[in-house]
């Protein structure tokens, strides 16, 4: 039987990932892994140098050679809120924020306000876990839900990258705790039937 197109690369960068934590990579939850992943070649493709970041309820990207980083945390930073930062940014995270937002909507056109022209705002969300208030937890999107989401703030179709990735195994994993990821026990196969965690990389359009 023949292998799904791009199955063979997908299985080489799972192995790739798998290898990078074997070798002392620091551990994630196991459904954040493959997100991780993405989301860091992802950026590492971008000019990082020339490129002043924000970095919404996190650090992770704190120790990235950006020109400059600053980061704020929900929900004293109300994201929902008109932004006084117009084309500010020329990279905007938000990873598992929007998930804890009564009004997401409002938070991504405010994130397309804040962007200069070419810039991009990177969002993660989760799919198939369980309800985690932080202070509050309301939506959930697939990667269809979380495109038309994007768009919806504005930002065009043709300018958003989506992906997801879980498995079955993650999903009954996670019901009761989050589980560290252990490379020796835990597939990073990914079951599109069952979506984990979600992604997008959103580019506001060139003027």
């Amino acid at each position: 039987m023949n292998e799904p197109k791009g199955h063979f690369w997908t299985r080489l960068g799972n192995i790739e990932c798998r290898l990078g934590y074997l070798l002392g990579r620091s551990t994630p939850h196991w459904a954040r892994v493959v997100q991780i992943d993405a989301t860091e070649k992802f950026v590492k493709k971008l000019p990082a140098q020339k490129m002043d970041s924000l970095e919404i309820s996190g650090s992770r990207w704190k120790r990235y050679p950006f020109r400059s980083y600053s980061s704020v945390f929900y929900p004293e930073y109300d994201f929902c809120d008109e932004s006084s930062e117009i084309s500010s940014w020329d990279i905007v995270f938000a990873e598992h924020v929007l998930e804890h937002l009564l009004a997401p909507w409002k938070a991504v056109r405010n994130a397309y306000q804040m962007l200069r022209p070419g810039g991009w705002f990177i969002v993660a969300t989760p799919f198939l876990v369980r309800v985690h208030n932080a202070p509050i937890d309301c939506s959930r999107w697939t990667a269809t839900g979380l495109k038309y989401l994007l768009e919806e703030g504005g930002f065009h179709s043709r300018n958003i990258k989506t992906g997801s990735w879980g498995n079955r195994a993650c999903v009954i994993a996670n019901l009761e705790r989050w589980v560290k990821y252990k490379p020796l026990l835990h597939s990073l196969d990914n079951d599109p039937r069952y979506p984990v965690v979600v992604w997008a990389f959103a580019m506001k359009e060139h003027e």
